[in-house]
């Protein structure tokens, strides 16, 4: 993720620049691609009078969206009678798809205020549509046992301290910063620099890998001090604890290579193509009416990620169990 530059009300930022965290592919979010059409908005249906055309939903890599775009699927296809077409794209490719006509939807956004100026302010392609209900929240972790062992460790101010704990091959004599995709959304480089820690930012390349390395920090009591993000399913399953850096405040991360302060809050939020919105009908309403909660989102994601379920399957038994919900997003008759 990069550092959105987002406005923002008691300290929530609106999302407009998020991570390819978010927040990899990974391996437990792996989604069937379809052929995308390549028309924009709801396409025709044949046939079936019930079929009402096509979606095409971007899916984004992680498998928080990916559990988005599973309920939101199960309900266009089951309750509304259209045919979903996704395809796995980075975030950024994803926003190109509006202009291209190959994408109606983006179901997850964090933040990327220079995606919207250009496809919402400038190119008129693309609009906001409200948010997902989610909150989402960038921070530094250790797990719960470190915080435990060394209080004061949850205080950035004393990273530098604890520096030697969390060295390894890949930090050298630095401490390591263990973050996911380099695609994700994240300022971490910037903040070691300008709040001069003695650490070294490294990669692990997906979200997979960076749950993998925090569940096993905690299961053998190993160091680690990593990037991380909610909504996720994790924090449902293994208890970490968020390293507090300098409070944000309006203005401090405007400059990506100054930034010296920590991340704000997120309103996560959906992004629709324009034609989508004028076309889409049943469809754009939907999507449009579409929120949930962090809990329900991680709760699909566990279906998905740890107990073997597709993601179909995984938004069927969430449709199933909690109609109340979702009912009030279906469109009226």
């Amino acid at each position: 993720m990069r550092q959105p530059e987002a406005s923002r009300s008691e300290g929530t930022r609106s999302v407009t620049s998020r991570s390819e965290r978010g927040r990899s592919a990974a391996a437990a979010a792996v989604v069937a691609v379809l052929t995308l059409t390549a028309c924009g908005g709801v396409t025709s249906g044949a046939g079936d009078e019930k079929a009402k055309g096509t979606v095409n939903i971007a899916i984004n890599a992680w498998v928080g969206y990916e559990a988005n775009a599973a309920v939101i699927t199960h309900l266009l296809e089951e309750e509304l009678g259209y045919t979903v077409e996704e395809k796995s794209l980075k975030e950024e490719v994803a926003w190109q798809g509006f202009e291209t006509g190959e994408v109606d939807v983006i179901v997850e956004n964090w933040g990327h205020d220079d995606l919207k100026k250009t496809y919402i302010d400038e190119k008129k392609v693309a609009v906001t549509v409200g948010p997902t209900g989610n909150q989402g929240v960038i921070g530094w972790y250790v797990p719960q046992w470190m915080a435990d062992k060394y209080p004061d460790i949850t205080d950035g101010a004393n990273l530098n301290r604890y520096a030697d704990l969390f060295k390894t091959s890949e930090s050298g004599d630095k401490g390591q910063l263990l973050d996911g995709d380099p695609s994700f959304v994240t300022n971490d480089e910037a903040l070691v620099t300008n709040l001069n820690l003695n650490y070294k930012v490294v990669y692990s390349g997906s979200e997979a890998a960076l749950i993998k390395a925090a569940q096993q920090a905690t299961a053998q009591q190993k160091p680690l001090l990593f990037y991380f993000y909610e909504p996720q399913w994790l924090f449902s399953q293994e208890k970490y604890v968020r390293v507090k850096l300098p409070a944000w405040t309006e203005g401090c991360d405007a400059d990506p290579a100054k930034v010296n302060c920590d991340y704000p809050d997120y309103v996560l939020d959906k992004i629709a193509s324009k034609k989508f919105q004028d076309t889409g009908g049943d469809a754009y309403t939907l999507v449009k009416n579409f929120s949930w909660t962090n809990e329900d989102q991680n709760l699909v994601a566990d279906y998905i990620t740890n107990q073997g379920m597709s993601a179909d399957d995984a938004a069927a038994k969430w449709v199933k169990e909690h109609e109340s919900t979702w009912k009030p997003w279906i469109p009226a008759s």
